[in-house]
C-alpha cells in the first residue's frame, strides 16, 4: 500500500515535486527537494530540476551522482549552464516536442543539429529522463534500506497542459511508465494550480469563492500560455468546482521572451562591432534566461551581466560580455507579449514561406493578450448549460448577447508570471475588457509559489482521491469524433462526404464509458485503412453518438492513425460490421473499441487509439 501522494509537475523548464502522507490525516503537501549536478563534482538538492539534457563531450568523462557513478549524460542545473556555453549538446523543450504533431515524437531527434558525436534521443526518452531522474532522487533521500517509501511503491499525479489533446497525453504515460511510474494519475496543470490554491488557504478558500464566480487561471510557463475556466457551484448546500473551459495548445511562454531579449542583447553587441553566429545566439538565449529569472525574482537588481562564449580569431579578448537591464526587459516584455488590445483582437497568421528549418511550431502571434481575448471570446457561453448557474451570479444581469466569458476571479501561475509587471498589464487589459463588456473587474486569488503551485496542487489532488479535500469536476477537454466515409456513388474530383459521430462528449469522467447508439459501421481488415478524429473544445451538447453532417470551425481535425486490422480468419478487404465502444482511462487517455457483430472468437475487439504521429 502506498504511504505517500506524490505530485509532479513535468514542465518545460523546470520539473517539480511534492508530497503528502496518505496515513496522516492531518499532512499537507509538501515540496520534496532534487539532489542534481549544479556544478562538476558538486550535488545540492533544490526545489527545482530543470528541464535540461546535457551530452557531455568524451574529453569531460563521467558525471557522477550518488546513484550512478558512471552517468554519461546530465539532468538539471548543471546541464542548463553547460549547455549555454555548448547549446548543440543540449536537449531543451521536450515538453513541446511531446506535443508537435508534425514529427515521430518517438524518433531520435533530439537536440537539433547536434554534432555527431553527440547521440540523439527522443522527446518521449528526454521526458522519461528527467521523470527517472526525479524517482532516483527520491529514493536516494526517503527510501534507503525501506522498500515501501520506494518512489516506484507510491501513487504518482503527473500533471500535463489542459491543453495536451490524446495523442500527448498518451505520450506522456508512456514515458511514465519507461521511468518505473505504475500507479499514475494525470492532472491538468491550471487544476492543479487551483488545488494547490486551496491547499493553501486551508479552510478559508470558502470566503473567497462563491456560487457563480468563474475563475480564470493565466498559466504562462517556460514553453506555453495555457487558460482554463472553472466555475463555481452549490450542490446540496456545498460548494462545488467544474471546469467549463480550456484553450488551444499555444507554444508562446518563456522561451520566447528569452529568444526577443537575446535580440535585443545582439543588437547592442552588433553596435559595438560584434558579429554572433547562429551557436552564440543559442547560448545568448540561455544567458538571457538566466538574467531574466534573476530579475524578474529580485526586485533590488537594476541589471545582470550576460557573457556569449567566444567563437573564432575575430572576437578579440575571446567571451563577450554585456549586461541587460530591468528597463530592457519591461519594454520588451511588457509591450511585446502583453500590449493593450481590444477585446475582439486575435492572434494574427501569418503566411508562411515553402522551406522552413524543422522546429517546433510556435505562435505565430506574440501578444499574450490576443491569445487570452480569443479565449474569452470563443467560450462565451461556457456557462450557459450549467444549472441554476445564471441565477447565482450575485445580481449580475449579463445577458446573452456579451461578447466573451466573464470571469470573476483570476490565478496566476507559471513563472513567467512572477513579474509584476506582467500581472498588472494583463489585469488592467482584462478588466477593460469586462467593463466595456458591461461586467464587473475580476479580483485577483492570492498566488501561492508560481513554481512550485503545480507540484504542490497535484500531490493535495492525490489526497483528493482518497477523500480527504476537494476535487473540481472536470473530464474530457474536448468533444471526440471519429469520421465515417458515406458509401456513395464516385463521382470524378470529389471525395465522398464525411459525417462524424461524437464519440466522447464534452467533460467525459476518467474512468468512465460512453454508452453509443447500436448502430453499426463497417470496418476493413487485413489491408491497411486510416481513421480520421476530430475534436472540438466548444461543443458541449453533442452525446455520446450524436450524427454531425455539417461544421465549421468549431471541430478541428486531428492527426489520423493508419493501421492494418487483423483479418482473424478473414478474407483480405473484408468490411467487417462493428459497434464501436469508448472509455477514458483512468490516466485520462481515450480508447475506442470496433466490436465486430459477429465475431470469430470470444471478446475480439480492436482497440484504436488516437495516433501519436501526423500522417
Amino acid at each position: 500500500m502506498a504511504r505517500f501522494a506524490i505530485g509532479i509537475d513535468l514542465g518545460t523548464t523546470h520539473c517539480a515535486a511534492a508530497r503528502a502522507a496518505l496515513d496522516d490525516d492531518q499532512a499537507r503537501p509538501e515540496v520534496v527537494p532534487v539532489t542534481q549536478l549544479v556544478a562538476r563534482g558538486t550535488l545540492d538538492a533544490r526545489p527545482l530540476l530543470p528541464s535540461f539534457l546535457y551530452a557531455p563531450h568524451e574529453s569531460e568523462g563521467a558525471q557522477p551522482l550518488p546513484w550512478d557513478a558512471e552517468r554519461s549524460f546530465v539532468v538539471g542545473e548543471y546541464a542548463r549552464s553547460r549547455g549555454a556555453e555548448a547549446p548543440a549538446r543540449l536537449v531543451a523543450s521536450a515538453k513541446s516536442w511531446l506535443c508537435h504533431a508534425g514529427v515521430d515524437r518517438r524518433a531520435a531527434i533530439l537536440p537539433q543539429g547536434a554534432p555527431e558525436d553527440v547521440e540523439r534521443i527522443s522527446p518521449v526518452e528526454a521526458s522519461w529522463r528527467y521523470l527517472e531522474h526525479l524517482s532516483e532522487a527520491f529514493d536516494a533521500a526517503h527510501a534507503a534500506g525501506d522498500p515501501a517509501a520506494a518512489f516506484a511503491a507510491q501513487e504518482v499525479v503527473l500533471t500535463v497542459p489542459a491543453s495536451f489533446d490524446a495523442a500527448a497525453r498518451e505520450l506522456t504515460v508512456e514515458a511514465a511508465r519507461a521511468a518505473g511510474i505504475d500507479h499514475l494519475t494525470l492532472l491538468e496543470e491550471p487544476q492543479a494550480a487551483l488545488y494547490a490554491w486551496i491547499s493553501a488557504m486551508g479552510d478559508a478558500w470558502r470566503k473567497h469563492l462563491r456560487p457563480g464566480d468563474v475563475i480564470l487561471v493565466v498559466d504562462v510557463g517556460g514553453g506555453t500560455s495555457d487558460f482554463s475556466a472553472i466555475a463555481v457551484l452549490e450542490k446540496d448546500g456545498a460548494l462545488e468546482l467544474a471546469r467549463i473551459a480550456v484553450g488551444d495548445h499555444i507554444l508562446l511562454g518563456g522561451d520566447n521572451m528569452d529568444l526577443a531579449l537575446a535580440h535585443v542583447v545582439r543588437l547592442k553587441l552588433e553596435a559595438q562591432g560584434h558579429e554572433l553566429d547562429r551557436f552564440q545566439m543559442g547560448a545568448l538565449a540561455h544567458g538571457c534566461r538566466a538574467a531574466k529569472e534573476r530579475l524578474l525574482s529580485d526586485a533590488s537588481l537594476d541589471a545582470m551581466p550576460v557573457v556569449v562564449p567566444g567563437r573564432g580569431s575575430k572576437l578579440l579578448g575571446g567571451a563577450l560580455r554585456t549586461e541587460l537591464t530591468r528597463g530592457e526587459i519591461t519594454r520588451t516584455l511588457v509591450e511585446g507579449f502583453f500590449p493593450i488590445v481590444a477585446a475582439s483582437a486575435r492572434p494574427a497568421a501569418r503566411a508562411r514561406t515553402a522551406l522552413t528549418q524543422l522546429g517546433l511550431p510556435y505562435a505565430s502571434d506574440a501578444a499574450v493578450t490576443k491569445h487570452l481575448a480569443a479565449f474569452l471570446g470563443r467560450h462565451a457561453r461556457a456557462t450557459d448549460a450549467l444549472d441554476g448557474f445564471a441565477a447565482a451570479r450575485h445580481g449580475d444581469a449579463r445577458d446573452r448577447s456579451a461578447s466573451l466569458l466573464h470571469p470573476t476571479a483570476v490565478l496566476w501561475n507559471g513563472g513567467v508570471m512572477k513579474a509584476t509587471a506582467l500581472r498588472e498589464r494583463l489585469l488592467a487589459t482584462l478588466n477593460g475588457w469586462l467593463e466595456a463588456d458591461g461586467g464587473a473587474p475580476v479580483r485577483e486569488l492570492p498566488a501561492a509559489d508560481l513554481d512550485l503551485a503545480v507540484a504542490l496542487g497535484a500531490a493535495y489532488y492525490g489526497l483528493a482521491r482518497h477523500g480527504r479535500g476537494l476535487r473540481i469536476r472536470g473530464g474530457t477537454a474536448r468533444a471526440y469524433y471519429v469520421g465515417v466515409e458515406a458509401a456513395v456513388p464516385a463521382v470524378p474530383g470529389m471525395d465522398p462526404p464525411i459525417t462524424l459521430l461524437c464519440v466522447a462528449p464534452f467533460g467525459m469522467e476518467e474512468g468512465t464509458e460512453a454508452k453509443l447508439p447500436p448502430q453499426e459501421l463497417g470496418v476493413v481488415v487485413g489491408e491497411p485503412v486510416r481513421f480520421r478524429f476530430f475534436g472540438s473544445s466548444v461543443r458541449r451538447e453533442d452525446a455520446a453518438g450524436a450524427e454531425i453532417d455539417r461544421w465549421k470551425d468549431d471541430v478541428e481535425e486531428l492527426a489520423p492513425i493508419e493501421v492494418t486490422l487483423p483479418a482473424e480468419g478473414r478474407r483480405e478487404g473484408d468490411v467487417v460490421p462493428v459497434r464501436l465502444a469508448a472509455r477514458v482511462t483512468e490516466v485520462g487517455t481515450l480508447e475506442i473499441d470496433a466490436v465486430p457483430t459477429a465475431p470469430q472468437k470470444p471478446d475480439e475487439r480492436w482497440r484504436v487509439e488516437l495516433g501519436v504521429r501526423a500522417e
